[in-house]
Order: structure tokens, then C-alpha cells, then sequence
């Protein structure tokens, strides 16, 4: 009777039932739409994790302002800038609040327009360059004069003068840049769980006699920094501690996708929590969270190695660095120009074998 019953009900309702195709068709869009947003924060959190590695980071990062911002890139009316970018990294050794800090390594890290692979540009710090406000000096002073402040250093000025002294030599525009210590650096390397860098040369160090052997080793946090900091005994010193830092850069790019921190939105925040802190960052004329959607976007992220050809002089009984008067114009057009890919094929002995 019960049974009865229940199959009259069911069947005098039967027609105020909605029907089940649209249902389903519209369970299956909202299934799309999350697949889609899980691609996109995926692919955000990829974008994140490689330029706060490269040195693009947030300052004072907490793991809830990584997932805030995380989300944000997902979002459909955001768009990816386009054209070519370029980021300016300071490589510095600072040695105190009182201290003016001094920029070991200048690095421009150029983006091209068709998104292929990254380019890693070294300036040398010993290059003789026009610092607006300042003359004449070598381009890691840049740093210096701008740091110096009333009762104390400011890094971001430091790398603000910097940055104006780069555009005016390249006659590029820098989008964003970090000023990067050493502290930042060793820390870095050691959430990673040290990196493979890969040198050409036996290399001893001049600060604590460590030996790092030719080929690739993995090195942690200290022994990472003890390389960097090397130019004395090389055979080409300052010119071989910049492409140091370019094989370091691309192997703790390399040691991220190895252990898919590029892909692990929690990892990440917890890594730009860490270091965020410490990292002084700044950009120009745009919102960092677009410069990061670029990376996604890349065909390759094994940048290529490349220095700014120079060439030596004395001036008043000093040696100095100058733009090569031949090559560097050549390279330079090419470099604003966006066709580094053409000018490296044409110049294959000027890259630098990262591995």
C-alpha cells in the first residue's frame, strides 16, 4: 500500500519536474569553468615562483597575500602585458646600515616580445658610465650614491639611481628590477635545498679557501655565496664572477621546476613569506602581478647568457671599462631593438655555456 502510494506521488509530480539535459549542461560548464581557473592559478603561481626567483619578488609577503594575489591572476579581465620586458637585478654585498653598498653584479634580465627564451645580460660593475647627478664612475657606485641617505642607507634609491643609470647606457626601458643580497641569496638556496652550478674552471675561494672543482656540483646556501663573490685568481675576473652569476641564476631556475616549486602555489608562499622580507623591490609604470603572467607565456625557461662586449683603457693612469666602440652599438640596438635570438646566432662565442 505504502509502495502504492509513493508511485501515485511520484507520478502526479512527475511533470513539474525541470527537465534534465539543461541541468546537466549546466553542471558540466561550471565544471569547465573551475578546470580553467585550476589551469590559471596554476599557471599563476608558476609565473610567481620564476620571477621571485629571478628576484622580482613582493616585499613583506605573507602566505594569505600570496594566495590573494594568486587569485587576482585568474581573474578573466586581467591581461598579460605584451611587447618586449626588461628587469634590473643588483647583486649586492651590504655590509651595514652605515655602509654604502656597492652592486657586485648588474644584471638585465630581457624578456622578448615573442616570448622565447629569457635573456640574462650582464653589466660589468667596473664599467665607466655617466650617473646622473654624480659624473663619471663605475656603475656599481650608482648603487652607492643613491643608498645614501640622513642616518642611514635606503637600498630602493640605491637601485632607483641605478636603474636611471642602465636606461640611460642601454636606452632600454627597465620594468621592474630587486636589489638582491647576499643573505637573500644563501637563504634562497638553502629552501631549495642547495642548487647545481655548473663553472668551466677550478675556482679557490679567496675568503675562506674552499675549492670548488671544474664542472657541476651542488652547492648550498654559503658555499652558493662564496662563488658569487669570487673574481680575484680568475682569468677573466670581474668578467668571469658575472658569468658566475649568470650559471647560478639559471641553475636556481633549473632547481625550482626540478623539485616543481614552479607549480606549487603553498610551496611558493611559503618560500616569498621567508625571503620577502629582506628583498627590496621596485617597478616602473605598471603592476608587477601583470609582469608575472608573462612567464607562463614563455617557450623556455633556460634563459641564455650574454655580457655586454667592452673594451680596456687607462684614464688619468687608471684602468676603466668602456662599451667596446665596435660591438657594443651593434649590441645594443639589437638589445632595444628586441633581436638579441638574431645577434646571438650571429655570435655564438659571445654566450655564455651556463651548463
Amino acid at each position: 500500500m505504502i509502495e502504492d502510494d509513493l508511485r501515485a506521488a511520484f507520478a502526479r509530480h512527475e511533470p513539474l519536474a525541470p527537465p534534465a539535459g539543461p541541468v546537466r549542461a549546466a553542471i558540466a560548464r561550471l565544471v569547465a569553468v573551475r578546470r580553467r581557473r585550476r589551469r590559471r592559478l596554476r599557471a599563476g603561481g608558476a609565473a610567481l615562483a620564476l620571477l621571485a626567483l629571478l628576484g622580482v619578488g613582493i616585499p613583506q609577503f605573507t602566505p594569505d597575500r600570496v594566495a590573494e594575489d594568486a587569485t587576482l591572476l585568474t581573474e578573466p579581465g586581467r591581461r598579460a602585458p605584451t611587447g618586449a620586458l626588461n628587469v634590473l637585478l643588483l647583486g649586492v654585498d651590504s655590509r651595514g646600515d652605515q655602509v654604502p653598498p656597492l652592486a657586485d653584479s648588474v644584471l638585465l634580465v630581457h624578456i622578448p616580445a615573442d616570448r622565447g627564451r629569457p635573456f640574462l645580460v650582464s653589466l660589468p660593475r667596473d664599467l665607466e658610465v655617466a650617473i646622473p647627478g654624480h659624473g663619471r664612475d663605475k656603475l656599481n657606485a650608482a648603487a652607492a650614491y643613491g643608498a645614501r641617505v640622513d642616518g642611514g642607507l635606503d637600498l630602493v634609491r640605491g637601485y632607483e639611481l641605478t636603474r636611471r643609470t642602465v636606461t640611460d647606457l642601454t636606452g632600454v626601458r627597465v620594468d621592474a628590477g630587486a636589489v638582491i643580497t647576499y643573505p637573500v641569496l644563501r637563504q634562497l638556496t638553502d629552501l631549495l635545498s642547495g642548487v647545481e652550478v655548473c663553472v668551466p674552471q677550478r675556482i679557490r675561494s679567496s675568503h675562506t679557501d674552499r675549492v670548488f672543482p671544474a664542472g657541476c656540483q651542488h652547492l648550498d646556501g654559503r658555499a652558493s655565496v662564496d662563488l658569487l663573490r669570487q673574481r680575484r685568481d680568475l682569468p677573466d675576473s670581474g668578467f668571469d664572477r658575472d658569468r658566475n652569476a649568470q650559471r647560478f641564476a639559471a641553475g636556481l631556475i633549473r632547481r625550482a621546476g626540478e623539485q616543481g616549486v614552479l607549480h606549487d602555489p603553498v610551496r611558493l608562499s611559503r618560500i616569498v613569506a621567508e625571503i620577502g622580507p629582506d628583498l627590496s623591490v621596485a617597478t616602473t609604470g605598471g603592476s608587477l602581478l601583470d609582469l608575472l603572467q608573462v612567464v607562463p607565456e614563455l617557450a623556455s625557461v633556460e634563459p641564455v647568457g650574454l655580457n655586454l662586449p667592452v673594451a680596456e683603457s687607462t684614464k688619468g693612469g687608471h684602468w676603466v671599462l668602456r662599451p667596446d666602440p665596435k660591438a657594443a652599438p651593434v649590441f645594443l640596438a639589437a638589445l632595444r631593438e628586441d633581436r638579441l635570438a638574431q645577434w646571438t646566432a650571429q655570435h655564438p662565442e659571445r654566450v655564455t655555456r651556463l651548463r
